[in-house]
This record gives C-alpha cells, sequence and structure tokens, in this order.
C-alpha cells in the first residue's frame, strides 16, 4: 500500500492531510472527494487570499519578510500558470491543493510554511465568499443592460402615445400607455438588483482566520486581512464563519427570484408575438425556424428563459436541503455549495444577454394594440362618471354592468348602444357623456396619480427608472463599505 504522500503513481503528493492514515485512501474515495473539476474557478481568489495570508503571517511573525515576499512571489507565478492553462494532476484534490503543488514548485519548502494557522475551511469560504461578490457585481451590470433595454423601448412608446389593453385573469381589463406595461418589468429587476446587493454585502464578512472551527492560533490580525481583501467586517464567530452558507442562498434565491420575472417577461413578449396578438415582432437575429414549416418564426429565447427558472429553483432547493440538517462548522456535505452557486451564475449569465439582444431588435405595432381596445375596457370610467355625479359607487357599478350585458347580448360594442338603453340603465346617461367616458385617451389620461398610466406619471416613471440606473456613491459606515446597487 502506497503511503499517505504518495499517489498510486509513485510521484510526491501535496495533498493537504493524511498523516494520521496508514495508508491512502481508497480510489473510490478519491474519486468522489476529489472537487477541483467544480472548485477550480475559485483559484485567483485562492491566490489573492493566500497572498493577503502571507503578509498577514508575517506581521504576527511567523514569517520574516523574505518569506513572505518569497511567498508573494510564488503565489503570482501559480497564478501566470493557471491563467495559462496548467493541467491539474490525479493528486490534485482541490484547488488549494493544485495551488500548494505549483507553490512548492515555484519556491521549494517555503511554501511548506504558507498554510500556517489556516485551514481549508475558512480558506474555501473566503474564496468563495470573495467570488461571490464578483459575480454579484457581473449579475448586476448583466440585468442593468436589460433595465436600459426596457427604458429604452418605454421612451418610444411613450413618445407615440401608443395605448394597448391590460389584462387580468388573462382577460382584457382597462387601457394603459403600452410604455406603462413595458416598464413593469423594469421594477421586479430593480428588486433582484436590490437582492444581489443585499447578498453581496451578506458575503461581506472575512472568514479568514477561523482556522478549521475554533479561530487560528497564531496572531494574524483579522482588520489588516480584512482590509486587504475588500472585506466590510470580521465574521464575529469561527464556528459560524466556516459553516455558514447563507450568502450562498441569498444569491441563488435572488437569480431565482430574477428566473422568475425574466420569465414573466417572456410569456408576455411570447404571448405579444403570435398572430392572434400580434403586438410585437420578433427580429431575425434571436429568432429561429422550422425544420418542417417555412413560414415559422419561434421565439426560442424567451422560451428558454421561461424554462430556466426551473434551473436556479433546483439549485436553490438542493442547496437549502443540503443546509437544513447540517449540524454546525463545517461539513463535507458543503462541497456541493459551489456546484449550485456556480450553476446558477452560469445559467443566468447565459440567458441574461440573449434577452437583452431578443428584446432590444423586437419591434412594437402601434396599430394592433389600439385595435385591441374595446369600449367596454372603459366601464369602470363610465361607473366612475356617474360617482362623480353623486352616485354610490355600487349603484353605478350595477347601471353600467347593466349596459355591458345589454352590449354583448346584442353583439355590438357599447358606443353603439341605443339612447333609450343608456336613459333605461341610469337617468343620468346621455351619449355625451358615454361617448366621452368610452374614450381609451381619456381613460388612461385620468390615471394620473403617481405609478398610474397616464403619460405624465408614465414620463415621472422614467425619470425614476434612469434615476436608479444611475451608479450611487460609495457610502461608509465609519470603516465599513456599505455596498449599493450600481
Amino acid at each position: 500500500m502506497n503511503p499517505p504522500d504518495m499517489p498510486s503513481g509513485g510521484s510526491k503528493s501535496h495533498k493537504l492531510w493524511g498523516g494520521r492514515f496508514a495508508g491512502g485512501p481508497a480510489p473510490a474515495l478519491e474519486a468522489l472527494n476529489r472537487s477541483i473539476g467544480v472548485d477550480l474557478r475559485l483559484w485567483p481568489f485562492d491566490v489573492k487570499l493566500s497572498k493577503a495570508w502571507a503578509v498577514a503571517l508575517w506581521h504576527a511573525g511567523v514569517l520574516n519578510l523574505d518569506e513572505s515576499a518569497q511567498l508573494e512571489a510564488g503565489l503570482d507565478g501559480v497564478a501566470r500558470r493557471i491563467a495559462a492553462g496548467v493541467v491539474p494532476q490525479p493528486s490534485d484534490e482541490d484547488v488549494h491543493t493544485l495551488i500548494d503543488r505549483l507553490l512548492h514548485e515555484e519556491v521549494g519548502d517555503v511554501a511548506s510554511r504558507l498554510h500556517t494557522g489556516r485551514s481549508r475551511n475558512d480558506q474555501v469560504a473566503t474564496a468563495t465568499r470573495l467570488w461571490t461578490i464578483d459575480a454579484c457585481a457581473a449579475l448586476d451590470a448583466a440585468i442593468r443592460a436589460l433595465q436600459e433595454v426596457i427604458v429604452t423601448h418605454a421612451v418610444a412608446l411613450e413618445a407615440g402615445a401608443v395605448l394597448m389593453p391590460a389584462y387580468t385573469h388573462l382577460q382584457r381589463a382597462q387601457p394603459v400607455a403600452a410604455a406603462h406595461w413595458m416598464l413593469s418589468h423594469f421594477w421586479p429587476l430593480d428588486r433582484d438588483r436590490q437582492r444581489l446587493a443585499a447578498a453581496a454585502r451578506n458575503a461581506s464578512s472575512l472568514p479568514l482566520g477561523s482556522g478549521a472551527v475554533a479561530g487560528s492560533a497564531f496572531p494574524v490580525s483579522r482588520v489588516l486581512l480584512k482590509e486587504s481583501l475588500g472585506f466590510a467586517q470580521v465574521s464575529p464567530n469561527s464556528i459560524d464563519a466556516v459553516g455558514d452558507r447563507d450568502f450562498i442562498a441569498d444569491t441563488i434565491y435572488a437569480l431565482t427570484m430574477l428566473g422568475v420575472h425574466m420569465s414573466r417577461l417572456a410569456e408576455d413578449l411570447i404571448l405579444y408575438g403570435t398572430s392572434e396578438f400580434g403586438f410585437v415582432k420578433f427580429g431575425d437575429g434571436y429568432s429561429t425556424g422550422s425544420s418542417m414549416m417555412p413560414q415559422k418564426r419561434n421565439p426560442d429565447v424567451m422560451e428558454i428563459a421561461r424554462g430556466s427558472v426551473a434551473r436556479m429553483l433546483g439549485d436553490l432547493t438542493a442547496l437549502v436541503v443540503t443546509l437544513k440538517g447540517l449540524p454546525s462548522g463545517y461539513n463535507k456535505d458543503m462541497q456541493d455549495d459551489k456546484r449550485a452557486l456556480f450553476d446558477a451564475v452560469d445559467a443566468t449569465l447565459l440567458v441574461l444577454p440573449a434577452v437583452v439582444g431578443a428584446l432590444g431588435e423586437i419591434r412594437f405595432d402601434a396599430e394592433p394594440m389600439r385595435a385591441a381596445l374595446s369600449s367596454s375596457m372603459m366601464a369602470t370610467d363610465l361607473a366612475d362618471w356617474l360617482v362623480e355625479q353623486g352616485i354610490a359607487f355600487r349603484d353605478a357599478h350595477a347601471a353600467v354592468g347593466r349596459l355591458v350585458r345589454e352590449a354583448e347580448e346584442q353583439g355590438v360594442d357599447m358606443s353603439a348602444l341605443p339612447l333609450d338603453s343608456l336613459a333605461a340603465a341610469h337617468p343620468l346617461f346621455n351619449a355625451k357623456s358615454v361617448t366621452r367616458a368610452l374614450a381609451p385617451e381619456q381613460s388612461v389620461a385620468r390615471r394620473a396619480v403617481e405609478g398610474g398610466t397616464a403619460l405624465e406619471s408614465v414620463r415621472a416613471q422614467i425619470a425614476a427608472a434612469r434615476a436608479s440606473l444611475t451608479p450611487q456613491p460609495e457610502v461608509r459606515r465609519g470603516n465599513e463599505l456599505v455596498l449599493q446597487p450600481a
């Protein structure tokens, strides 16, 4: 049997554990335990925190200045080699082992001193937090790109005073400005950015220095580590620090909600792009055709976006179920936390640019949108007119409901009902009042409250949307950076 520091091939291993074992691990365990296929992407952050740790060990008197400088230079060399495409060896259990092996090749035995006072438990927790903060910034930029396309369309639709039906229960409800509908998809994305900013804030708590579970036995300055790595705070409890994966759950939850919001936007566009609606026309660049039917133009991007939320939700469920039964401290179940995190982020960053492109080349057709407005959609306005004359809304609702029923029975628009029908529904009705109340432009214009669909309200909403896309100044609370959506 091979000794614990020798892999089956006979070359020296840099496994970070094994001295207490009489023999090496079984091949099936090695295959199960090997995570480098997933966690290799953490290498830039592991190198960064390792350089900071080398400096902290010098400040603690564990290393001299020359040793610390050697380790920093060696880690730079490791980074260059990995970036150039170094191939992990079978003995490289994880990204930490790979970096340790390469560092030994770069600087020799002094590399063995770098792991003093730290554990892979606080190491991987720190690297994963750094990766997550970086990913949240990339996701925020991708969501902003989608929001900017939405605002561009809203501006054009508002300028054209384009009206369309709004729907409840997928039934025509009331007329709205098309820009108002477009912006209804902006604000959920804004909430998604706020959730991601909160996830980044939660990730910005430094675990390094927590050791395996009880804290480092060497007097490293965790404040120095926090400042050099850009964390907002130091974790207050070493047991919690190595076992906390809330920030990953927060991030995947934010992405799940983002997936929900992209799905709802996609569903609207898929519906509105059908021949039955005809409100939007999809462009060629982000549509596909049929292998059988030459006439087809399929909105595949929107359909994939609609389905992608299932993947994010699956990752969230997998993570939460993994965490729910764990005792405190680090447990190897957590090795799969990164698989869920990376998959959710990868899927989102794959889908978002395609949605941005597809929405960017969509064209709106104002005529079918306007033609879909019928006088029955202004029934509430007609009831409101009676209320303005002093009639109780319940009585007004009943009177207008009678007109709606009669129009349906006769198969005509409400505006086409004869005057005696209007008078029979309520004596205050006259042709002029009904005609005015049933005009969609009037219906939209009357809803000028903040957040309403009147064009003046929509213009204010566009201004608010643009303001939300303006980068906010850096805010500090004492020495703590308070992360905000860009």
